[in-house]
């Protein structure tokens, strides 16, 4: 059972996804606005929020920038708009997962569970290549001795890739694997990651290769 913090100020939005929650065994603390969700992470520990984008006086991406400077709880953002700067914004801030609406309730609880199986500390594991270390048990990437910061997802599709270095992964394979689930969303999302990728491995962003018709491969 997990503890949400559902941030929308939607009423109706906010009571749809309270009762999936509940459904699915978890408690959810709904909130009106990104000020207020401040607050509440301050005082109290979640498992994981859900968390609007269009909001009055403090949008979404403003109330996570504030949430990561309290804690690292993992983030499932909600917008109306589907636009990849919006998604790109999101996961360079550190989101886990990205819901265009209108969604399913339960492909959200789906995501939620995906995104808490993740959430699991992982095995002490260090991939190691020419520039490029990967710290698994501390979710670390090293380039060149210096460390690169990323989100969590961007992470996991790293890790999936390097540990299977030289094999060709089908898109449908990454989503699955990486997502954790059968992905319903748009695909683009598997494309921003990669742009993501590239740019934190930066001069090794060639270990990156793109399969034209098939998916990537990640070759070192």
């Amino acid at each position: 059972m997990y503890h949400l913090l559902v941030v929308d100020d939607e009423p109706g939005i906010r009571e749809i996804i309270r009762k999936y929650a509940e459904f699915e065994g978890h408690t959810a603390t709904e909130c009106a606005n990104g000020m207020e969700a401040v607050k509440l992470c301050r005082r109290e520990t979640f498992d994981l929020i859900i968390l609007d984008i269009m909001m009055p006086e403090l949008d979404g991406f403003s109330t996570c920038k504030e949430i990561r400077k309290v804690c690292q709880t993992p983030v499932l953002m909600l917008s109306a708009r589907g636009e990849e700067y919006d998604k790109i914004h999101g996961f360079e801030l550190g989101i886990d997962d990205y819901v265009v609406k209108p969604f399913s309730p339960r492909e959200l609880m789906m995501r939620v569970q995906a995104i808490m199986n993740r959430s699991q500390p992982a095995a002490r594991e260090v991939l190691s290549f020419p520039g490029v270390l990967v710290d698994v048990g501390a979710r670390l990437l090293y380039v060149d001795g210096g460390k690169i910061e990323m989100s969590p997802k961007e992470f996991d599709l790293l890790y999936y890739m390097a540990r299977n270095n030289g094999i060709a992964l089908t898109r449908e394979n990454l989503l699955r694997e990486v997502w954790g689930y059968d992905f319903f969303g748009d695909d683009r999302t598997l494309d921003t990651h990669i742009k993501l990728l590239r740019r934190s491995l930066g001069p090794y962003s060639s270990y990156i290769v793109t399969l034209r018709g098939v998916g990537y491969r990640f070759e070192t």
